[in-house]
């Protein structure tokens, strides 16, 4: 039998779905499991969006221009230009999802083995779009110590080689939630013009911030047009993670010019979801205010009641739907398995992602896991309450007096 590549090989596992076959064990002898290790919103789609399917009277479903379709591009712009982000239909791709436009953007800018900086932990997946386009991803480390903020540039400027071709970040951040302020945004921006290096920033969580956090956009750094790549997606924004739409944004004409191309190699992105993703733009302030209410409440109640548990901490995220904790265990990947696998309160367990895998180096959050609120808050509730029963029993307890004093030094991390 013929081997299969090394890049299929090395190809890391999902920390989001990797222990899904746990789960199912865990249902299969009738536990309720509360699902906390992936960002599914419960939220209700728009109902523009839903009404424009349902009203769809289309005679054929034909392929979309690769670029996708003109008027949902221009009605984005305006999307955009309402934000304060001054773009055209023409300096938007859109995409198959916000992974795809992510993918399209390594594979624009960087040519085999460059490498590219990211803070860490970040979404997992990035790693697996730099092994497909073949580039290497070298890590700054931000600490749960220091609430995720941004590490100081010297330590990110003392990563820049020779083979370095870009920077990327995600802001509002996932896994941290944490929400880059202006002053970081512009070290950024100076460290890019520098040593002329193209900033890939994942924005798609930019209606979800709290707290008085307001998102600036790369796209809105003076002097950086040429270098900046914006990643957008409507998953989480209109929760509508089944449509698999995303837009790569940039006012560089030969970085749309080139991305095209690859868009052109599959063709379109998808007919019906864009028809649907069109429809949403219409959605008024008062669906995302009601939203981002629904999830300063959840928020406090998952942070705030692991924050009660001993030995846990957690800071306190200004964005997105996630946080990450550092839980009293050997081993957070064991205990998040052994929850699925072995225990049960009342009938119940829950389902986190292990955040080593948030992280490129190797030895790093290990006993952190991330945690995605999005259920209903009467969920949230129950969930707290196994996990701190959880850990009165877990075999593998360790550290609760340190983290206990880290909770006393930083119970909720100021961002900025």
């Amino acid at each position: 039998m013929p081997d299969i590549s090394q890049k299929a090989i090395h190809m890391p596992e999902s920390p989001i779905r990797k222990l899904v076959p746990y789960a199912d064990i865990a249902r299969s002898k009738g536990r309720t499991v509360y699902h906390l290790n992936i960002g599914q919103p419960d939220i209700e789609s728009p109902i523009a969006a839903i009404n424009a399917i349902k009203n769809m009277d289309l005679k054929v479903i034909e392929y979309s221009h690769s670029a996708g379709f003109e008027s949902y591009r221009n009605k984005l712009a305006t999307y955009y230009s309402s934000n304060q982000i001054d773009v055209s239909g023409e300096d938007i791709l859109i995409t198959t999802g916000g992974s795809e436009a992510l993918l399209f953007g390594l594979m624009t800018t960087c040519n085999s083995d460059d490498e590219i900086i990211i803070p860490e932990p970040f979404y997992a997946n990035y790693n697996g779009f730099a092994m497909s386009a073949g580039v290497n991803v070298v890590p700054v480390t931000s600490t749960i110590e220091e609430g995720f903020s941004l590490p100081p540039i010297s330590e990110i400027e003392n990563k820049i080689t020779k083979k370095t071709k870009a920077i990327v970040i995600c802001n509002p951040g996932n896994p941290t939630g944490y929400v880059y302020s202006e002053e970081e945004l512009m070290k950024l921006r100076d460290l890019v013009l520098k040593h002329n290096l193209f900033l890939i920033a994942d924005e798609v969580y930019r209606e979800f911030c709290y707290d008085g956090a307001k998102p600036m956009s790369v796209m809105q750094l003076d002097g950086l047009e040429q270098n900046v790549l914006m990643i957008d997606s409507v998953s989480k924004r209109y929760s509508m993670c089944g449509a698999r739409i995303g837009a790569l944004v940039s006012k560089n004409k030969a970085v749309i010019a080139a991305a095209l191309k690859f868009g052109q190699a599959r063709l379109s992105p998808p007919t019906i979801d864009q028809i649907a993703c069109e429809a949403a733009l219409d959605t008024p302030q008062s669906y995302f205010d009601g939203v981002q209410t629904e999830y300063v409440e959840r928020r406090n109640i998952m942070v705030n009641g692991l924050n009660s548990i001993p030995g846990v901490f957690c800071p306190m995220p200004k964005g997105a739907f996630y946080c990450v904790a550092k839980f009293p265990v050997d081993n957070a990947e064991k205990f998040c398995q052994w929850l699925l696998e072995e225990y049960s309160f009342e009938g119940q367990t829950v389902m986190m992602a292990p955040a080593n895998g948030f992280y490129s180096s190797k030895h790093l959050g290990l006993q952190e896991a991330r945690i995605a609120y999005v259920l209903k808050k009467k969920s949230l509730l129950k969930s707290l309450v196994v996990i701190r029963n959880a850990l009165k029993v877990y075999p593998g307890i360790t550290d609760i007096e340190e983290n206990k004093n880290l909770s006393k030094e930083k119970p909720q991390h100021d961002q900025h």
